[in-house]
């Protein structure tokens, strides 16, 4: 039915149901883009960095400290299995934690052997590792930090990034297809009004098609 066919309260209750929806898609969009700004300027920002990785010096700064296990320790290393994956006791951990090396391990499964317990601590923009002689008790503890850069593009990658930035990841996600849908809607609502509408958004979607059929084999 055309708009000129409508009755006068037809017409009121259809501006009004219009007026609704754009308040309520205008509420949509605000909230996700604010929610997802800080976010979305860090992946467009480490998605730059990430494409041009190879032109990007970074010079890896490695921090090596040494410590001895108390006797009392060593001892409790013997109910430690000799070969296989195990987290390490909880006395242990409470000794790396809050002693001299300061590493929190938490219960990673750690590489056993019957002379040496080695765990890989893998981290945003590095990489570090601790091992433990399981005869005289000698701990060996490394970091690697490769800069700002990489660990920034790690937290664009999610690696070893742990389980609170996986979440972070996901919402971030979630707020952004809001938002994303939103502005559609919008677009739709305005599209008559504004001509280049479409073909605008027909660009943002003939550009990397073309990109990716051309150029990318």
């Amino acid at each position: 039915m055309s708009p000129a066919a409508l009755t006068p309260e037809q017409q009121h209750r259809n501006k009004r149901r219009r007026a609704l929806w754009m308040k309520q898609l205008h509420q949509w969009h605000w909230i996700s883009s604010a929610l997802c700004l800080i976010g979305m300027l860090l992946f467009a920002v480490t998605g730059i960095t990430l494409n041009h990785a190879a032109s990007i010096e970074a010079t890896p700064t490695v921090q090596r400290q040494v410590a001895v296990l108390p006797p009392s320790l060593l001892t409790a290393l013997a109910d430690a299995p000799e070969d296989g994956s195990a987290p390490l006791p909880a006395a242990l951990q409470a000794w790396l934690e809050d002693g001299a090396l300061q590493v929190a391990v938490g219960d990673r499964p750690a590489e056993w052997s019957a002379d040496e317990m080695y765990l890989a601590l893998p981290r945003p923009g590095g990489d570090a590792w601790l091992s433990i002689d399981r005869q005289n008790g000698a701990v060996e503890y490394e970091v690697t930090r490769r800069g700002l850069v990489s660990y920034l593009n790690d937290l664009h990658k999610g690696r070893n990034t742990g389980t609170a930035w996986s979440w972070f990841i996901d919402g971030f996600a979630i707020a952004t297809l809001v938002f994303c849908l939103s502005g559609l809607l919008l677009l739709q609502l305005h599209a008559g009004h504004r001509r280049m509408t479409w073909p605008v958004v027909g660009m943002g979607l003939l550009a990397p098609l073309l990109l990716v059929l051309l150029f990318i084999h």
